[in-house]
């Protein structure tokens, strides 16, 4: 499990000191399918950050199987079981897919293996498998090859920033796909993901609510959705995506 306490974040924007996170206070539980909604501004991937030990907050505690994580960075949570997918995937050049899944996964992956994972985010491996993570790459398939070395990983908890950026249609029912399968695996550990998009709020075990710094509304896809579809404050959920080709 995961627990965030009173958790706030200050940042200096345009000069002037801003508080980001307001008094955050969460569990996060095992074998869980999280999505965090909530206005554009709203503190969503900064608490993402947080949880990841990209950002350290400015006050609070936070706690990961008991221990305390609170000024542990993100190398170090890694190394505990805590996945990142960066909302802007990271380049490698000279890097090749294959290469970057060993190092995610830790150990040397055959290729069918490698190949399994990048199947798994929709990808034609025999396409990808020696490819360099460079420019040659779209930003929507850069997205999936970084989902399939959080897949790699098998981490205990897995955390996605607004996956759906910047990939096309046929890309994220893939991501559907991928998420729903997460979910029903035994072995899924806990997820969160960030995302205003309706159809992965609808897979979601629990749904928290962030507005203006602050958790305003958490509890099951069943009860939090239609109280975000009818509340004019927040940010309703699109369905528009990058038709990116």
């Amino acid at each position: 499990m995961l627990e965030l306490k009173n958790i706030s974040f200050k940042a200096n924007v345009n000069g002037q000191e801003k508080e980001i996170l307001k008094d955050i206070n969460l569990k996060l539980e095992n074998d869980k399918f999280y999505v965090v909604t909530g206005p554009n501004g709203s503190g969503k991937s900064t608490l993402a950050k947080i949880i990841a030990g990209i950002l350290l907050p400015s006050s609070g505690k936070i706690f990961f199987d008991d221990f305390d994580i609170t000024h542990t960075g993100i190398t170090e949570r890694a190394k505990m079981g805590l996945g990142y997918a960066f909302q802007q995937p990271v380049k490698f050049k000279g890097m090749k897919v294959h290469d970057l899944l060993n190092i995610a996964a830790k150990k040397e992956l055959s290729v069918e293996q490698a190949c399994g994972y990048l199947g798994e985010v929709g990808l034609c491996a025999k396409n990808y498998i020696s490819r360099e993570v460079d420019n040659s790459l779209s930003g929507g398939e850069l997205k999936r090859i970084e989902i399939a070395t959080v897949l790699a990983k098998e981490p205990k908890f897995s955390i996605f920033d607004e996956p759906e950026a910047g990939i096309d249609l046929w890309s994220f029912q893939n991501l559907i796909k991928v998420f729903n399968s997460m979910r029903i695996s035994v072995q899924k550990g806990t997820i969160i993901v960030i995302s205003h998009q309706e159809r992965i709020l609808n897979i979601a075990d629990k749904i928290i609510v962030v507005a203006d710094g602050r958790v305003t509304m958490q509890g099951s896809a069943e009860t939090i959705l239609p109280e975000i579809m009818k509340n004019d404050t927040l940010a309703k959920p699109c369905c528009k995506l990058n038709m990116e080709q």
